[in-house]
């Protein structure tokens, strides 16, 4: 497959990009009264506090020669919010550019794609979108193919939780539609993995996971349901194996419906030539081999059963279904904070009584 990575680093149109960024949503340009009102807030406030603290000091020091060291901390915390300010105020202005999205809507274009830079979080059944606790999300710089092998590629970005405990998370993912509905199969990529932690969005219990023939335990941990133990050693035979390890040994995979979809913790769709290069090149191959996993069925469904079809995710091959105890791996619980929970009682209550003893005696 020959990608064209010439729009991603070709000079630009000045006054093509002009007209284009006209038609950017404001959720990717924002206008300038609030990027302006922001700036001025950390950067106009903080920074008039910190010329009235340097003229106090100035006098002291007018008074007896030298500079107290001391009240020069009293300075710090003012001049950090204008620091971010500037921070802010240019990253905004790069943003508004419209260059990034300009050089993508291009390079989509000579590869047969659609181009989306904003828009809501798509109705996809991978773990990414379908994270526990979830309070909002989008995804940006989608790409889409609909002839062919259905495809679609962009960066998901969620926020979980409310208040101190806000946590942003941001994945780059690619989703290739299946021609047949299959058992949720999870592999988790030990490359982007921290020591003992995985990157996964969603822990999975550990009796699920299934070691395979050579060194593909060394790359990858996978996850399938029980009793499916031989379906995934079908469809993930030793040639199917050896591409995941060469060329999507740091991407997560994940088989839930008819989808298959790679993840990364970060970015996908970027102005990188490389790994546009690299990412196309893999969907291309694991495109052409799933082909081979349309003549997969589930034995667990009665021909007589009516089979699994959610019309939502429906494709080509809906309709030959995947039995219930095979559709989505069962989830790990923690029970640590009980646990701690437990112990914090215990020794509250041992205060409490070891106190009330002090008391009395």
């Amino acid at each position: 497959m020959t990608v064209q990575t010439h729009p991603l680093t070709d000079r630009i149109d000045r006054r093509r990009l002009r007209d284009y960024r006209r038609s950017l949503p404001t959720a990717v340009r924002p206008p300038w009264a609030g990027i302006l009102g922001r700036a001025l807030l950390l950067i106009g406030f903080p920074t008039a506090l910190l010329v009235t603290w340097l003229t106090v000091l100035g006098d002291t020091v007018s008074d007896d020669g030298e500079w107290d060291w001391a009240l020069t901390l009293i300075l710090v915390p003012y001049a950090i919010p204008p620091v971010i300010g500037i921070v802010m105020f240019v990253r905004a202005v790069r943003r508004r550019s419209g260059v990034r999205q300009f050089r993508l809507h291009d390079f989509a274009e000579a590869n047969r794609f659609t181009y989306q830079p904003y828009a809501p979080a798509p109705a996809l059944p991978g773990m990414v979108f379908t994270r526990p606790a979830q309070s909002s999300s989008f995804v940006t710089d989608v790409l889409r193919r609909r002839s062919g092998h259905a495809l679609e590629i962009g960066n998901h970005t969620c926020t979980t939780g409310s208040g101190k405990n806000t946590a942003t998370h941001r994945w780059g993912y690619a989703a290739i539609r299946l021609p047949v509905a299959l058992p949720h199969i999870v592999l988790d990529a030990r490359g982007n993995n921290s020591i003992g932690r995985p990157a996964l969005p969603i822990a999975f219990a550990r009796d699920q996971r299934l070691s395979l023939e050579g060194d593909f335990d060394r790359h990858f941990t996978l996850y399938c349901p029980e009793g499916y133990e031989t379906d995934a050693l079908y469809l993930f035979s030793p040639d199917t194996m050896a591409i995941f390890v060469d060329d999507a040994a740091r991407l997560d995979v994940e088989l839930v419906d008819d989808y298959l979809f790679l993840y990364f913790p970060g970015q996908l769709s970027t102005l990188d030539p490389e790994l546009w290069q690299r990412l196309l090149a893999t969907t291309e191959t694991l495109s052409q081999r799933v082909l081979r996993w349309e003549r997969w069925r589930d034995d667990r469904i009665r021909t007589d059963a009516q089979p699994f079809v959610d019309s939502s995710i429906a494709g080509p091959g809906a309709g030959r279904g995947v039995a219930q105890q095979g559709r989505r791996l069962s989830v790990r619980q923690d029970w640590w904070w009980v646990l701690g929970a437990a112990f914090a009682v215990f020794g509250l209550v041992n205060l409490v009584i070891d106190t009330v003893s002090g008391w009395l005696s």
